[in-house]
């Protein structure tokens, strides 16, 4: 009797190692994603005579979306882009795709720096920009700026977002 209660103890111990490690497989995490999150929601910038905004969602676990539109009043869109940030193999990625640029083909910026409240995306290969950074100014307003070298002058655009 003890035999069997030994090796009906030891079988169950073996199944719960085995269903354990298989839940922890399963509960992947994405640590470089998660430093984005405060990206996740709308953003925008408004004048008097135009708006730029940008809106991010979670698509899955490893992948947030964003689109980004500049309005001017009056008028058409004037600009418009697709992103989307992806982790893969630990990895943190920008994808832009901007239609009319780039032959409508997606850009990667690859993270190369990152903390609570700055993200820094780079891909030195592109024209312009080559360097996108977000910075948390607080938890309702944020900085974006794009930088790199244009028509051989070193050059950057900031644009701050209030959340909306």
């Amino acid at each position: 009797m003890k035999q069997k209660f030994i090796l009906i103890t030891a079988a169950g111990c073996l199944l719960f190692t085995a269903c354990k490690k298989n839940e922890e497989t399963k509960a992947k995490t994405y640590p470089e994603l998660e430093k984005a999150e405060w990206f996740l929601g709308q953003w925008v910038n408004k004048s008097p005579d135009a708006e730029f905004s940008e809106t991010w969602i979670k698509e899955n676990d490893s992948v947030y979306t964003g689109e980004s539109y500049f309005i001017k009043h009056r008028s058409d869109t004037l600009f418009a882009e697709t992103m989307r940030l992806t982790e893969t193999h630990g990895k943190l990625n920008m994808i832009i795709t901007v239609p009319n640029q780039n032959d409508g083909k997606p850009v990667s910026f690859e993270m190369t720096s990152a903390n609570d409240t700055l993200l820094v995306f780079e891909n030195p290969a592109h024209d312009f920009p080559t360097k996108i950074t977000y910075r948390k100014v607080n938890k309702d307003s944020l900085l974006a700026e794009i930088s790199g070298l244009k028509d051989g002058k070193t050059t950057s655009q900031k644009f701050p977002f209030k959340r909306r």
